[in-house]
């Protein structure tokens, strides 16, 4: 089992509920996102609003950046509240 594989979803109900709030998080992260680069692209269309617009292309950026990492922070959350000899033992398969 890998620690991003399937086999390794969440087995209890704290462990279910906290794998939901990072799905929430990594959602509206995704969405701020989006929303930026429509917006910032939108702007591009004006001369007086390009400032504006590159700042929206990098929070964009830096938001899209976030998603792996709040990724990868669920994953080892989830891993501590589990049994890591076990864990480790399926890893090496």
């Amino acid at each position: 089992m890998r620690l991003f594989g399937p086999d390794s979803r969440p087995n209890t109900v704290n462990q279910h509920r906290l794998h939901a709030a990072y799905e929430l998080s990594f959602t509206v992260v995704d969405f701020v996102a989006a929303l930026c680069f429509v917006v910032g692209s939108l702007l591009f269309f004006r001369e007086q609003t390009v400032v504006i617009a590159t700042w929206l292309f990098l929070i964009g950026s830096v938001c899209f950046a976030l998603k792996p990492t709040i990724r990868v922070v669920r994953e080892f959350h989830l891993l501590r509240q589990g049994d890591i000899d076990t864990l480790a033992e399926r890893d090496g398969q």
